[in-house]
């Protein structure tokens, strides 16, 4: 099955919960049950991510990398609708923060990708 990227899906897919129901500059999300959450956030490796939003709502998304000045992390998320209805575009948002949270889980925190 391919994943929504085009790219085919991997086995590496880790569960990722959003506290809002969509994302915005500063929203957070925690990847779960990654092997080893502290080499991740030391060099993060891109993986497939089912992001739940906090309406119940799950999206494939993508966790990948963008080269330039150090390579950026950046989480692709496909089109999808919130439970409320709303219609969410395509977009890509590049993660500004990683961390450790209790649990090992790797809280990721968005930001705006630059317009081009």
């Amino acid at each position: 099955m391919a994943h929504p990227s085009g790219e085919p899906a991997g086995t590496d897919t880790f569960p990722a919960l959003c506290g809002h129901t969509h994302l915005f500059p500063g929203a957070r999300c925690r990847v779960q049950g990654l092997p080893d959450p502290d080499a991740f956030v030391a060099a993060p490796r891109p993986l497939d991510v089912d992001l739940r939003f906090s309406d119940g709502v799950l999206v494939a998304a993508r966790l990948g990398t963008e080269p330039g000045e150090g390579p950026a992390l950046v989480l692709s998320v496909p089109a999808h609708t919130t439970a409320a209805g709303t219609r969410i575009d395509e977009r890509a948002w590049r993660v500004r923060d990683l961390v450790v949270r209790e649990g090992a889980d790797v809280e990721l925190v968005v930001g705006a990708l630059p317009r081009s």
